[in-house]
């Protein structure tokens, strides 16, 4: 099969060679002409170059398929640039992280010139021509069926993973457990990656807060200066513990029911790096990034009035590790120093 890929950056060049790999032609495009080139190269004969948009539109065969995987912000200026090349029957995806409101608008824009729109939820990172995608998908059913070969090649697939006791039971079929799904229309991929991204930033929240009391489990042993503004350690024999984070986080990997792939990332990064000092550069300057899905999460929640207060403690913790709190501290401070400083 074939599919067009504009955005060779960290997740579309992997899954270029994925795809390549499982027998499907891809015509590639990308700002920087020297990741096209590597590409093109590292595609065992399976990956060719489109000069332009043009040139890719002309080298696909109809129904012709293209596949944006580059930033929200760039796919609304991707689609007036491709949409116009199109014919009725094309399909134009989007894998990237787009808000699922701005795919519900797409895809009715798309439809009344008869070219589909498909949003596809893609998680995996930078294992995934290793490990696979988990895709999550959204769009009519035609399209969707259309492009399965090439959903099928980028999951993951059953692997080792162990079939669901439920399922089994209940002989329950579908795509799910191949690591993809058609969750529904337009939007409905966009939205459940969302969702999924808003608690990966509470999970990663947990781990983070729970390495960090372990860390300080030491704090008996330090010199506390005795003042009126701090509250005493009453008991100082009780925190004596220097753990060895790399060991604890590779303890709970073992049978733990805290064990997943977020914490198997965490202790290989414990293991090379004890202190974790490789990111306090990106942390002092940028603090810990967010890129919307959490805020798009909470929007929806709020909307549904369905309680999220794990995910919204996430989203405000990275906030905070971005100095977005540092006027509330001084107010704090300022209110203190009125009132005595007590």
């Amino acid at each position: 099969m074939q599919l067009g890929m504009i955005g060779l950056g960290r997740m579309g060049q992997n899954m270029v060679y994925r795809a390549a790999k499982a027998g499907h032609e891809l015509v590639v495009s990308d700002l920087d002409e020297k990741v096209v080139q590597e590409t093109v190269r590292q595609g065992g004969g399976k990956v060719v170059a489109a000069s332009s948009i043009d040139d890719m539109i002309a080298r696909l065969k109809a129904p012709r398929n293209v596949w944006l995987m580059v930033p929200a912000a760039a796919v609304d200026k991707l689609i007036a640039q491709v949409a116009p090349k199109l014919d009725k029957g094309d399909t134009i995806i989007d894998g990237g992280n787009s808000y699922y409101i701005d795919d519900i608008r797409r895809a009715k824009e798309l439809k009344e010139k008869g070219i589909f729109y498909v949003d596809v939820g893609t998680s995996g990172g930078i294992w995934g021509l290793e490990r696979g995608y988990c895709m999550m998908i959204g769009g009519e059913p035609e399209p969707v069926q259309r492009l399965d070969p090439i959903f099928k090649a980028l999951a993951p697939g059953r692997g080792e993973v162990g079939r669901t006791p439920s399922r089994v039971q209940k002989n329950l079929g579908g795509t799910a457990e191949e690591g993809y799904l058609h969750c529904g229309p337009s939007g409905a991929g966009h939205f459940v990656k969302m969702v999924h991204n808003g608690i990966e930033y509470g999970l990663m929240a947990a781990y983070a807060e729970g390495l960090n009391i372990l860390k300080h489990a030491n704090v008996g042993k330090k010199e506390h200066v005795v003042s009126a503004e701090v509250t005493p350690m009453r008991h100082p024999e009780h925190y004596q513990y220097d753990f060895n984070l790399a060991d604890i986080a590779e303890v709970w990997r073992r049978g733990s029911v805290i064990a997943s792939w977020l914490l198997d990332l965490t202790a290989d990064a414990l293991g090379a790096d004890p202190e974790l000092s490789i990111d306090q550069a990106t942390i002092d300057k940028h603090g810990v990034p967010e890129s919307g899905e959490g805020r798009w999460t909470l929007q929806a929640a709020i909307d549904e009035g369905a309680p999220a207060m794990v995910l919204s403690a996430a989203l405000y913790q990275r906030f905070a590790s971005r100095g977005e709190d540092a006027f509330a501290y001084r107010a704090l401070q300022a209110m203190r120093r009125k009132f005595g400083g007590h």
